[in-house]
């Protein structure tokens, strides 16, 4: 929701969230290990300010929640690349392409079982060209499930990383608003790899294939590389299979309206979060006076880690006594001080050893108090730091 709010109010032109791309969850249940369809949250978002956007899913499932909230209006155009037949969730047929408003805003891409880079760029490149040329949309959303990778736990593609990365390159290249979100992925180290190549395209960056040295380096064993190969599975994607799908999508393209009006209306105001914030520190500040102040500045404490106290309304000076004469803090003759007068407290952080020392400095200290000590006085005082010199 918030990439999507940065993206009406101008903030970025790409938003990524790799924890979203939830397409399965819908209304009224949860499904597919999704409970929260944050994919329509955002995109709902996107229509306060654009007036159509484009749904691409790469995920090898077919993103069956998010096609069914849109699949009466033509203000969102969903396009769906996953195996179908047998395999879960069961929709996404060809003929699958909206109703009412929305007929034939409804892409899928219904494929078969080990589909490699090549076959995927054919079929890809040529349909989200023809889509963004005809239906013009003004921002995207790119669902980059990595469950389509080639030796994923659940997937049954056979894509490199560089096959998947291409698709994000190639969404970029139109220069559109564009979110970014993950989704499926059951091989962690694959899915990983390939969301950080993509992450890298996404600023224009190419990442090289040598992994840096760092606390997860031996979970990439063997190879130790930015990289995720094909194997050598049979492709079950003939050409003509391929040509088939994409003549019927293209043809389907051409029923649908070229650009779709919307009709204007006023855009409801949007939150701001620069004016969220400085609201927050006008409290702050407003709070500073207040005892323990606003509990977001309370928030903001950091506790030190020779911190042993837990009372959060106990004086900070008071809980630290303890502490400073631990450390050997004093008030620079020796001697520590509470509440004006001289305590027994000040005696563990005596660290004078000879006896003559402490006779000067408590000479210095009767001088500046103008109190003369009695020599029972002083012998209980040589008796004390004889105690503290045997104890150090």
């Amino acid at each position: 929701m918030e990439g999507a709010a940065r993206i009406n109010n101008g903030t970025c032109d790409i938003a990524i969230n790799y924890a979203g791309g939830l397409h399965h969850a819908k209304k009224s249940e949860a499904s597919g290990f999704c409970y929260l369809n944050d994919i329509v949250l955002a995109i709902i978002e996107l229509l306060r300010v654009h007036p159509r956007v484009l749904y691409i899913d790469t995920d090898v499932h077919h993103g069956d929640g998010v096609e069914e909230a849109f699949y009466t209006t033509d203000r969102v155009m969903t396009c769906s690349f996953h195996k179908f037949g047998e395999f879960f969730p069961g929709t996404g047929n060809l003929n699958d392409i909206g109703i009412g408003k929305g007929k034939y805003h409804a892409v899928n891409v219904p494929l078969r079982d080990g589909i490699d880079d090549a076959s995927y760029r054919s079929i890809f490149e040529p349909i989200i060209s023809k889509i963004i040329e005809w239906y013009q949309p003004s921002a995207i959303v790119l669902q980059c499930g990595g469950d389509s990778l080639s030796g994923d736990r659940l997937g049954p593609f056979n894509l490199s990383m560089r096959g998947h990365a291409n698709c994000v390159r190639f969404v970029r290249s139109f220069n559109l608003p564009m979110m970014v979100v993950g989704g499926g992925g059951y091989t962690i180290r694959n899915v990983a790899r390939t969301w950080a190549f993509e992450t890298g395209l996404c600023n224009n960056v190419i990442l090289p294939k040598e992994l840096p040295y760092n606390g997860y380096y031996e979970y990439y064993a063997p190879t130790y590389e930015l990289d995720v190969r094909s194997s050598n599975m049979n492709n079950a994607n003939s050409p003509e299979y391929l040509d088939r799908i994409l003549t019927n999508v293209l043809s389907n393209l051409d029923n649908t309206k070229h650009s779709p009006s919307v009709q204007m209306n006023e855009v409801p105001a949007s939150w701001n979060f620069d004016d969220l914030l400085a609201e927050d520190e006008e409290n702050d500040l407003e709070a500073i006076d207040t005892k323990g102040g606003s509990q977001q500045a309370r928030n903001k404490i950091i506790q030190p880690e020779n911190e042993f106290y837990d009372e959060e309304d106990a004086d900070r000076g008071e809980k630290n006594i303890d502490i400073q004469s631990r450390n050997g803090n004093s008030n620079g003759n020796g001697n520590s001080k509470a509440n004006g007068k001289n305590t027994v407290a000040e005696v563990p952080a005596i660290t004078i050893n000879s006896e003559q020392k402490v006779h000067e400095s408590t000479a210095t200290n009767n001088e500046n108090s103008n109190v003369t000590l009695t020599d029972e006085e002083m012998n209980e005082i040589d008796k004390l730091n004889d105690e503290v010199s045997e104890e150090v």
